[in-house]
């Protein structure tokens, strides 16, 4: 069964499409598109590609943080200006979120700005990278600075890809879908895979539609980024984006709790449900509680002193000028495991 989301904005309105072999509409969206050539930029096998119908140029990528830099994004507008791409024609990605966002930031440059479809082939971006039209690099200071605003013209979820992914890599994307359990979506637990997919999806479609540039309702999607981004920067990304966000969803929970925002059974909640998709809970042992609170500083949040997406009595809200001893000491009191432990539990799980 395919399951079919739009995404709402007006003339700019798309659709994601959720399910076994969607990948093969490539050529269909293409054809509607009116484009006359395409670069597919693919961090994945070359046979996972599907014809797309036009002239093609395919160009390998990796998946992987180290490639998610402005360096990269010079690189393949060099590669789109020598196959002779113009704002006429199409780019693919084909990949995990790192090649959802350098792809997305690419397309959004080149010629100021070229048609883009996502084929994203991890868990992590079918539930969240590839939809929305953020595209963002990082810079060594921090996760995510510098980027832009570029909705895809589709979005193709291809179930069958997740069938490939390693069992980390998957319980990686699953931390986006725990983090969807305090931001609106429900309980998803229990629900199939392709059903978790479009509820967040959903979800998200949601919320971009009333808040494109994140500028209010849209920071409820960084729900555990704050310090799932500064737990990624500290651990040099050991830590997946999926598992940060777990350890940062428990944390939000526990800061709501010290604040008085819920009650101690929805604090409890936080991590019942992050434990129930097999995801860490506890901060691993290296970084130190005054590296975390300078990294979460420079969150894209704040703009005085430390921010957050916290739970309330009226759902998830941004929290701005959080006291910095609070911060401190809800971390001090969580548990910490040996990093290495902390990895070993999430491939077992």
């Amino acid at each position: 069964m395919v399951r079919r989301v739009p995404v709402r904005f007006g003339a700019r309105s798309y659709e994601v499409l959720i399910g076994p072999g969607v990948r093969t509409e490539l050529a269909s969206v293409l054809h509607g598109l009116g484009v006359a050539r395409t670069v597919v930029v693919s961090a994945r096998p070359r046979e996972w590609v599907p014809e797309t119908g036009v002239e093609t140029l395919v160009l390998a990528a990796r998946d992987g943080e180290p490639d998610k830099t402005l360096a990269t994004v010079e690189a393949l507008c060099r590669e789109f200006t020598a196959f002779g791409l113009t704002r006429h024609d199409a780019v693919v990605s084909c990949g995990g979120g790192t090649t959802t966002d350098v792809v997305g930031l690419a397309a959004a440059l080149y010629h100021r700005g070229v048609p883009v479809v996502h084929l994203p082939t991890s868990l992590l971006a079918q539930v969240d990278a590839s939809v929305g039209g953020k595209t963002a690099v990082n810079l060594p200071e921090g996760k995510n600075l510098v980027g832009a605003y570029w909705q895809p013209s589709a979005v193709l979820c291809d179930t069958d890809y997740l069938t490939t992914l390693p069992r980390r890599e998957l319980r990686s994307g699953l931390g986006e879908i725990a983090r969807c359990h305090f931001i609106g979506a429900g309980d998803l637990r229990g629900l199939p895979l392709a059903e978790q997919i479009a509820a967040s999806v959903t979800l998200k479609a949601g919320i971009v539609e009333q808040d494109e540039r994140d500028t209010g309702l849209r920071h409820l999607l960084n729900y555990g980024h704050t310090l799932g981004h500064a737990l990624e920067v500290t651990t040099g990304f050991a830590l997946r984006h999926g598992e940060a966000v777990a350890i940062g969803t428990v944390f939000a929970g526990r800061l709501a709790g010290e604040l008085g925002r819920i009650s101690p059974d929805r604090v409890a909640e936080h991590h019942t449900v992050v434990e129930h998709y097999g995801l860490p809970t506890a901060l691993p042992a290296g970084p130190a509680t005054e590296e975390l609170i300078r990294v979460m500083r420079r969150d894209k949040k704040a703009v005085d002193g430390l921010a957050f997406v916290l739970d309330g009595p009226a759902g998830a809200e941004p929290v701005a000028d959080v006291a910095e001893d609070v911060v401190a000491r809800v971390l001090e009191r969580m548990p910490r495991r040996p990093q290495a432990e902390l990895l070993r539990e999430t491939a077992r799980a």
